[in-house]
């Protein structure tokens, strides 16, 4: 006889959101409704924190009142130490949907009584409950609570019990506990009651910190079981769950311009596909930055929101040099068309990075987004990280359709097709600009190497950066091999600018170095 199936959803788990970015996705919804999670780590790891913006995002976004036992802080340190991340527990206790306890512990009084019951907690944490019908729960942290128990057996029955009763008053709750020597928690038993453990664990490698996050435990449910890189900031925590991204976005067949006319019509006429990514790769000094500068204008020019990673020069250092190119940034600026976030890579490790640019493009929501240039990253990691952190990175912006182009520093031989973090292969479009000297005279090339899913032209052309922008012209191949403008017969010129194929350029002023 077959086997009957069960009715969807019969067993599922009942699961609390705990409306912090990232987490509830890890763990497919949230941490257990009515039952304990233990958050586990070190001194400075997000414990506290991450406990109490649990029990603030449940009063303000599910309207489930909470209450905060504290046996470190009191309430007027909690208070002040969270009033930077705009969380105004004083309102939600007057409001009453909030109430924080401090208990006192002394350990040389409990080691003078001898006995230890926990009744007189019960009572008092059952009444806060009360006050306020709460829903969540939490106690930071567990150590103080049995810091003086020496007999591991009394240890192990009073968590048991404490634990045990949380659920038949059903709560949600979080406990929090300091990370021990070999062990997740000081005494190693907390995690053997708790039905979920999360450790935070901030750490430090060559000399760059990093916070991160990992479900060891969840009965009764699925969830990731890797390590995942958290922030801490003005907002809160936020948490990336970058490995559960996967091949999955759509293919949009909508066009976008380059904001160069010329390369609009080497790209099939029209330019970049909508949501696709976008290699610029070449050499010191070849233009990669203007043709970066040039999409993100275009975009801001159709009322579109572009996001602008630069990891090398300051913001108003672009909008400077981009003026000398004829490109205006600052009125898209102060119409908020356009944000340039600059840093150096060396102020977070790679993951942190991610992390960071994952939350401001989710934040601003933007159209386009310019990294310039990744290749600056090599410095806080090795070649393999950096390429699996903008693999996540691309997966993510194509899964939001955003159109993302990145500039990456090449060698200097114009006959060397690579990137040196070596992404072109994962990129839609590649494009490389290349320095060229012939006959005493030095210019500029383009090249199309690929661009999927169009008829892209295979031509090399000479451009000119000049106070007009960027300017194409066809580039012939030399009898060398190389590629260069100088040696077209005039007669050639003429003839295909009459037909159309390229255009006239009229320059003026000096050309510009970028």
């Amino acid at each position: 006889m077959p086997r009957k199936r069960p009715v969807p959803n019969q067993f599922e788990l009942k699961k609390c959101p705990t409306g912090i970015q990232g987490i509830d996705e890890i763990t497919g919804g949230g941490i257990p409704g009515g039952r304990p999670t233990l958050v586990a780590g070190g001194p400075g790891s997000g414990k506290t924190l991450m406990a109490l913006e649990f029990l603030v995002n449940g009063i303000t976004r599910f309207n489930e009142p909470g209450v905060f036992m504290a046996f470190e802080e009191t309430g007027e340190d909690l208070t002040r130490n969270v009033s930077s991340l705009g969380f105004d527990l004083d309102g939600l206790i007057r409001e009453k949907k909030l109430v924080i306890d401090y208990v006192y512990i002394e350990r040389s009084e409990i080691e003078d009584t001898g006995a230890y019951d926990l009744q007189g907690l019960f009572i008092r944490l059952g009444y806060a409950i009360d006050s306020v019908k709460a829903k969540r729960v939490v106690l930071d942290t567990i150590e103080v609570l049995f810091g003086s128990l020496p007999n591991e057996g009394i240890l192990r029955a009073e968590l048991r019990r404490l634990f045990r009763w949380l659920k038949e008053k059903g709560v949600t709750a979080i406990v929090t506990g300091e990370k021990g020597t070999d062990t997740m928690t000081r005494y190693g038993l907390e995690e053997y009651v708790a039905d979920c453990v999360i450790v935070l664990d901030h750490r430090v490698m060559e000399q760059i910190s990093t916070r991160r996050l990992r479900v060891v435990k969840y009965r009764g449910s699925y969830h990731g079981t890797n390590e995942y890189p958290f922030l801490i900031d003005r907002d809160g925590v936020s948490v990336l769950p970058i490995t559960s991204l996967q091949l999955a976005s759509e293919s949009r067949s909508e066009w976008v311009s380059t904001g160069i006319a010329g390369l609009d019509a080497m790209l099939d006429g029209k330019g970049y596909y909508r949501g696709s990514d976008i290699l610029v790769s070449g050499g010191a000094g070849t233009g990669k930055s203007t043709l970066a500068a040039h999409f993100v204008n275009g975009a801001c020019k159709r009322g579109e929101r572009a996001l602008y990673f630069a990891f090398e020069e300051s913001p108003q250092q672009i909008i400077r040099n981009m003026r000398s190119v004829g490109i205006d940034l600052e009125p898209h600026i102060d119409r908020r068309r356009l944000v340039i976030h600059a840093e150096r890579p060396t102020f977070w490790g790679l993951e942190m990075h991610l992390l960071q640019m994952t939350k401001l493009v989710n934040q601003f929501k933007p159209h386009v987004v310019v990294m310039d240039p990744i290749t600056n990253l090599i410095a806080v990691g090795l070649q393999a990280d950096v390429k699996s952190m903008l693999t996540r990175f691309t997966d993510f912006l194509k899964a939001e359709q955003i159109t993302s182009l990145f500039t990456s520093l090449a060698a200097p031989d114009p006959g060397l097709e690579q990137s040196q973090v070596g992404i072109s292969s994962l990129m839609d479009t590649w494009i490389i600009v290349r320095d060229i000297e012939a006959q005493g005279k030095r210019n500029r090339s383009l090249s199309i190497i690929k661009s999927r899913g169009m008829n892209h032209s295979n031509e090399s052309r000479e451009f000119r950066l000049t106070e007009k922008g960027f300017l194409l012209e066809e580039v012939p191949p030399c009898a060398s091999g190389a590629s260069s403008g100088t040696g077209q017969p005039p007669s050639r010129i003429r003839d295909r600018r009459q037909d159309g194929r390229v255009p006239r350029l009229r320059t003026t002023g000096k050309e510009k170095g970028r």
